[in-house]
């Protein structure tokens, strides 16, 4: 079948995208699902930063790619066991084989094959579905972490697919697939943040904000926001945080730790830059938990003061897809949401289509917005 979608030929093109257009709204030709794959209809997606940083170059991937990763739909055809047509589905980031070392362990974020389909640019079977249309066009186009769904359908491995509940509305169903498992999965599943400890999250956006409504369903306290966005700010006090930090301060640091008694338990470092990881490290306390989420460029380098690993028994720790099984993890958060305790909904900034792409990726790349969606 022949679809819609937005394809990047070409990385770091500058901004402003609405001039430099890096996506290109083509017609892309779409083969059927092969055996263990889903034909969905793309219902929404979400617009993220790993989106973005593929865009500027500091995410290098294969090229072309249909982009976008955090989506929802309905299957079309299925050529898997476990979904038939009709099926509301979401989507994961890393497809997850269930085989490796890693899925064996319960760590599906870190599944080995998954990793390598990523990586290449194909779905789990190594297969690519995308095929180029027009004139001066042939070859194929590579698949965004098994998804691509900034496009009106799209062809996934089952492995990247979670059933989730049909009553959601599209445009929130999205974000569960990335914001909301990414952010909310740090604070539960890598850090295991309990009741009465003390939390703070540097960098407010999709991901940040997910992490810190997942703060206070735990039951964090103080709970400190940290940003350069007074909006933002202003927001995070109305989802739960105690308090909150202007980034731009010079004694932001010092801040969180007067406002956590010490130094966080725990900080979570959302922004994708080694140097607001090192103000996240510096803002625990003796003993505390520093969990980095964002994905800075390639060169950048962290210095911390290594004795203080030992001496102050600190730890630094990664998470990716917030350390989820997204089988188990989406329907769990959207139980949640629904029944009142995840409000989701307060993430989402606005709808956009897919002609204003582009003009969207200037709006996330200036920090103003929290989750624009494109519904399809």
């Amino acid at each position: 079948m022949i679809v819609r979608g937005a394809v990047l030929r070409e990385m770091g093109l500058p901004s402003p995208y609405s001039e430099s257009r890096p996506l290109r709204i083509e017609e892309v030709e779409l083969a059927p699902p092969g055996p263990g794959e889903l034909l969905v209809r793309i219902r929404a997606a979400g617009l993220c930063h790993s989106d973005l940083s593929v865009i500027d170059g500091s995410r290098p991937r294969v090229m072309p790619m249909l982009l976008g990763h955090e989506a929802t739909g309905e299957v079309i055809q299925s050529q898997a066991a476990g979904f038939a047509a009709g099926d509301t589905v979401g989507f994961a980031f890393v497809p997850a084989c269930g085989a490796c070392g890693p899925c064996a362990e319960g760590r599906a974020a870190l599944c080995e094959p998954g990793a390598a389909a990523n990586t290449a640019g194909t779905l789990l079977s190594g297969a690519r579905r995308l095929g180029q249309l027009g004139e001066g066009l042939s070859g194929q186009v590579h698949h965004h972490l098994g998804v691509s769904g900034f496009a009106a359908h799209a062809v996934v491995s089952a492995r990247s697919a979670v059933k989730i509940d049909p009553d959601l509305p599209p445009e929130l169903a999205a974000l569960f697939g990335c914001a909301v498992m990414t952010g909310v999965g740090a604070v539960v599943n890598t850090a295991r943040v309990q009741a009465g400890q003390s939390a703070v999250v540097f960098g407010l956006g999709g991901v940040g904000l997910s992490a810190l409504l997942g703060a206070e369903l735990v039951g964090a306290h103080p709970l400190v926001a940290v940003d350069v966005i007074p909006e933002k700010l202003e927001l995070a006090l109305s989802l739960g945080a105690t308090h909150a930090i202007d980034a731009r301060s010079n004694d932001a640091v010092e801040q969180v730790r007067e406002a956590t008694a010490g130094g966080a338990h725990y900080a979570f470092e959302t922004v994708g830059s080694a140097a607001v990881l090192g103000q996240a490290y510096a803002a625990t306390r003796r003993g505390g938990t520093t969990v980095t989420v964002g994905l800075p460029h390639p060169s950048q380098t962290l210095s911390i003061p290594a004795v203080s690993l030992v001496a102050e028994e600190r730890t630094l720790k990664g998470s990716y897809l917030g350390s989820a099984i997204p089988s188990r993890d989406i329907p769990r958060y959207i139980a949640l949401y629904k029944a009142g305790r995840l409000p989701v909904d307060r993430l989402l900034t606005s709808t956009v289509d897919l002609d204003n792409l582009n003009e969207a990726f200037d709006i996330l790349a200036a920090g103003t917005s929290i989750r624009q969606v494109l519904v399809l």
